[in-house]
C-alpha cells in the first residue's frame, strides 16, 4: 500500500486501504474489506483515464468514515491539476463510497473512470498464515451490479457491488463514461455489500439500492454519527487541565464505540471486539478485561459480555476445542477455517484465565450497577465457572490452575494472557514443560472465590456455599504465598512447572497479584518495590519481563515490551494495597505515552528506558485500536480518582500525579444514579470530594 494504511470500522466489519482509498491486497496483507473473518474485497482501485491518482490529504472523519482528496498524475508542485477527485467512504453492512470529480478547467472534459474490483474471500487465518483456498470463485454481471462469489460446499460468501449511475459492468470491475462541463461536477455512489457475513443486511437489488444525489450515503453516515453522539453523551464528561488527557479520553471512548459489535446471540446489544486487524471478534479474556476497565463509563458492555460468554460457556469435554464444562471461551470465529474445523475457533476454549475472570466481572458489575437480577440470572454460569477451577483446571492435583493444550495441532500452547511461545521462562531463559501454572491465574482464582462468596450470600441466598468458597480462598492464599514466593529475590515466581518448581523470572504478572488480593500484606511492599524499580519500570510503564532476565527484549512481544492494559491493572492493584503515589506514577507514564500516539494507545510499545528514547517506541505489529489498550485510560482515571462502589454510594478518594492540577469527572453512572467526582493534585490544591 502507498502511504500509511487508513482504517475505518464498525464492529467486526472493517476496511483497510492506502491513502488513496485503494485496496490492492497481497495474500498476507491485512488490507481489504473484512466482515466476520472473511475478506470480501481484495482489490478496489480507482483510475481516471487509466491512471492511478495521487493523494493530497485524508480526512479521517470518525472511526466509521474517511474522505480522500486526490488529483490525477499530472498534478505537481509546478503544474496545477485541472481535475480533483474526492472519495467519501463510510463502513456499515459492507461500505458505501461516493466518488466526486471536479473539473477546474474552462473546457469540457470526457473521462473514463474505472473501479477495479476483486475478492479473494480469504479467511483471516489464511491472510495471517498465507494458506491457500479450497473452494471455487464465481462472478455474475448485471446492468448495474457486479457479484463476486465464493463457495465451498455450504459455505457461501458473496460481494455485491451496485451503482446509482449508468455504468458498464464486467467481471473485473465497473467503468463510467463521464462528461464534465467547464467547472462542472460529477458524482456517483457505489455500495458494497458483504453477503453471508454475520449480521449483515442483504444487498439492494440491481438498480434499486442507491438514490441519486448521495442521500442514501448521507442517511447511512447520519445514522452512524447519531449512534456515536449518543454513545458519547451517555459517558461521563471529563474536565481537566491537561489537554492531552482530554484527547486521550475522547479517543478511548470513540475507539470503544468502534470496537463494539453484536454477535448473533446478543441481539442489538454490543460487547467489545479485541482489536484491529486480527482480532475483530469475541475474545473471552479481552472482552472481560475491557468490560472491567469500562465499567464506570459504559456498564452495558459488561452486561452484554456476561450474557454472551455465559451463552457460549463450555458444556462438554472436547479435546479439539479444549472445551470443558463451565469453561469460558477464548475466541469465536466465523470464517471458512472455523466452519470446516481446520481451526478449533467455533468457538475455542483454550485459555486458563477467562473462567475465573467471568466471576470477577459478574461481581464487579453487580457492585457497580446494583443489577442483582442479572447476578441471579447468571448463577448457573457462575457456579459452573467456579466448579471448573477445582474440577478441571487443577491438572496436577495441587490446588492450582494449570494449563496444557489437548489439541496439539492447532490449540494454543500458552493459555495465559502472555500467550506467545517464549513468554513463560525461567530466569536463565529455559522454557518449562507443560502443564504450567502461572502466578496470576492463582490470583484470579482467589478473587473469583472471594467474589463468588459475596454473590452467594447476596444474590443466590446460599450462605453455606459462601462459607465454603471463603475457606477455599483462604487456603489457596496460604498455599500460594508459600509455594510461589522466591525468598532470595523477594518476589513471586512467574509460574510453577509440572513438578512444582518455581519458574523464577521476574515479570509484570506480580502486579496482577496485587489486583487480585492474593498477596500477603507482609509481602506487598517488596512487590511494589520491584514493580517501580529500574528492572521493571521503564519510566513509561512496567515491562512485561524485567531487565536482566535471560529472555528480556525491549521489543519482544511478551518479554520486555510495555502493555498499557497490563499497567492499568497493575496500577489498580498498587492502589488496592495502599501504594497510591506509585499507581499515579504508572498512570502518568502511560498517559504521557498516549500523547505520542495521538491519544490512541497501541497494544504494546517498546520497553526502552524513557531517558534513552524520550518517546515510546512502537511495537511493529501491535493491534490498533485494541480494546484493552483503549480501556486502559479509563481504568487509570478510576484508579487516580479512587472510585469505588461501597453499598449504594460512590466513594471518591483521589491521588493524582504531581502536576496534574484539577480533574473533574461528571455524571458517573452506577447504582447511585449519576455522581460527579473532583480532584486536585496534592502539590497544588486540596483533595477531592464527591457531590
Amino acid at each position: 500500500m502507498s502511504g500509511a494504511p487508513i482504517s475505518i470500522l464498525d464492529g467486526n466489519t472493517f476496511v483497510v486501504s492506502d491513502d488513496r482509498g485503494d485496496i490492492q491486497a497481497t495474500p498476507t496483507d491485512p488490507s481489504g474489506l473484512f466482515a466476520a473473518d472473511t475478506r470480501f474485497l481484495s482489490t478496489w482501485a480507482l483510475t481516471v483515464d487509466g491512471q492511478s491518482l495521487n493523494p493530497l490529504s485524508v480526512d479521517h472523519l470518525e472511526y466509521y468514515a474517511a474522505k480522500f482528496f486526490l488529483v490525477p498524475g499530472t498534478g505537481t508542485v509546478y503544474v496545477d491539476a485541472n481535475l480533483s477527485v474526492i472519495r467519501r467512504r463510510a463502513v456499515g453492512n459492507g461500505f458505501r463510497e461516493e466518488i466526486t470529480i471536479l473539473n477546474h478547467a474552462n473546457e469540457k472534459v470526457e473521462l473514463t473512470v474505472r473501479m477495479d474490483a476483486r475478492a479473494d474471500f480469504a479467511d483471516l487465518f489464511e491472510v495471517k498464515n498465507a494458506t491457500a483456498k479450497k473452494g471455487k470463485n464465481y462472478t455474475r454481471v448485471d446492468r448495474r451490479q457486479l457479484l463476486l462469489g465464493y463457495a465451498r460446499e455450504s459455505f457461501v460468501r458473496e460481494t455485491v457491488i451496485t451503482s446509482d449511475r449508468d455504468v458498464r459492468v464486467d467481471e473485473g470491475g465497473l467503468t463510467f463514461a463521464v462528461r464534465l462541463a467547464p467547472h462542472g461536477e460529477w458524482c456517483a455512489e457505489l455500495q458494497v455489500a458483504a453477503v453471508g457475513a454475520v449480521d449483515v443486511a442483504p444487498p439492494p437489488k440491481a438498480g434499486s439500492g442507491a438514490r441519486r444525489g448521495g442521500r442514501a450515503f448521507a442517511d447511512a453516515e447520519d445514522r452512524m454519527t447519531h449512534n456515536l453522539e449518543h454513545w458519547l453523551a451517555q459517558a461521563p464528561k471529563l474536565e481537566c487541565e491537561d489537554d492531552d488527557w482530554r484527547v486521550t479520553y475522547r479517543r478511548s471512548l470513540v475507539d470503544l464505540a468502534a470496537l463494539r459489535f453484536s454477535p448473533p446471540i446478543a441481539g442489538r446489544y454490543s460487547l467489545p471486539a479485541a482489536g484491529l486487524p486480527w482480532f475483530m471478534t469475541m475474545f473471552g479474556r479481552d472482552s472481560i478485561f475491557t468490560s472491567l476497565q469500562a465499567l464506570p463509563f459504559a456498564p452495558d458492555l459488561a452486561r452484554t459480555t456476561l450474557r454472551a460468554l455465559g451463552d457460549w460457556q463450555g458444556a462438554t469435554v472436547d479435546d479439539f476445542r479444549d472445551e470443558d464444562p463451565g469453561r469460558i471461551l477464548h475466541e469465536m470465529r466465523y470464517g471458512e477455517s472455523a466452519a470446516f474445523e481446520e481451526q478449533p475457533h467455533s468457538p475455542y476454549y483454550g485459555n486458563a484465565d477467562a473462567t475465573a475472570l467471568y466471576v470477577v466481572l459478574l461481581d464487579e458489575y453487580e457492585r457497580w450497577t446494583g443489577d442483582v437480577a442479572l447476578a441471579r440470572q447468571l448463577e448457573p454460569e457462575a457456579r459452573a465457572a467456579l466448579n471448573w477451577i477445582d474440577e478441571y483446571a487443577d491438572l496436577c492435583g495441587t490446588g492450582y490452575i494449570y494449563y496444557r493444550r489437548r489439541n496439539e495441532e492447532t490449540g494454543l500452547e500458552n493459555q495465559c494472557w502472555k500467550d506467545s511461545w517464549d513468554s513463560i521462562s525461567f530466569s536463565d531463559g529455559r522454557l518449562p514443560g507443560f502443564p504450567r501454572a502461572t502466578c496470576e491465574l492463582q490470583g484470579y482464582a482467589y478473587d473469583a472465590k472471594i467474589r463468588g462468596a459475596r454473590l452467594a450470600r447476596l444474590a443466590w441466598k446460599d450462605p453455606a456455599f459462601a462459607d465454603r468458597l471463603e475457606a477455599e480462598a483462604a487456603a489457596l492464599k496460604r498455599r500460594f504465598n508459600r509455594d510461589f514466593w522466591v525468598a532470595d529475590g523477594q518476589y513471586y515466581a512467574l509460574a510453577l512447572d509440572a513438578d512444582g518448581n518455581q519458574v523464577d523470572a521476574l515479570s509484570s504478572n506480580i502486579g496482577h497479584l496485587l489486583w487480585s488480593g492474593i498477596v500477603d500484606k507482609s509481602k506487598a511492599k517488596a512487590v511494589a518495590r520491584h514493580l517501580m524499580g529500574d528492572r521493571l519500570f521503564s519510566g513509561w510503564g512496567v515491562r512485561t519481563l524485567a531487565k536482566g532476565e535471560r529472555r528480556y527484549n525491549p521489543v519482544g512481544y511478551h518479554v520486555g515490551t510495555v502493555w498499557p492494559f497490563d499497567n492499568s491493572f497493575i496500577a489498580w492493584g498498587l492502589r488496592r494495597y495502599g501504594f497510591r503515589a506509585e499507581a499515579a506514577r504508572i498512570a502518568r507514564g502511560i498517559l504521557d505515552a498516549a500523547t505520542y500516539f495521538d491519544g490512541r494507545l497501541p497494544e504494546a510499545f517498546g520497553g526502552y528506558e524513557r531517558e534513552l528514547t524520550r518517546y515510546p517506541v512502537q511495537y511493529p505489529t501491535a493491534c490498533s485500536p485494541q480494546a484493552w489498550s483503549t480501556g486502559a485510560p479509563l481504568l487509570f482515571l478510576r484508579t487516580m480518582l479512587g472510585l469505588d462502589p461501597t453499598g449504594d454510594q460512590l466513594v471518591v478518594d483521589p491521588e493524582l500525579p504531581e502536576g496534574a492540577g484539577h480533574v473533574a469527572l461528571y455524571d458517573i453512572p452506577g447504582r447511585w444514579g449519576r455522581r460527579d467526582a473532583f480532584a486536585r493534585a496534592r502539590d497544588t490544591r486540596p483533595p477531592g470530594r464527591v457531590r
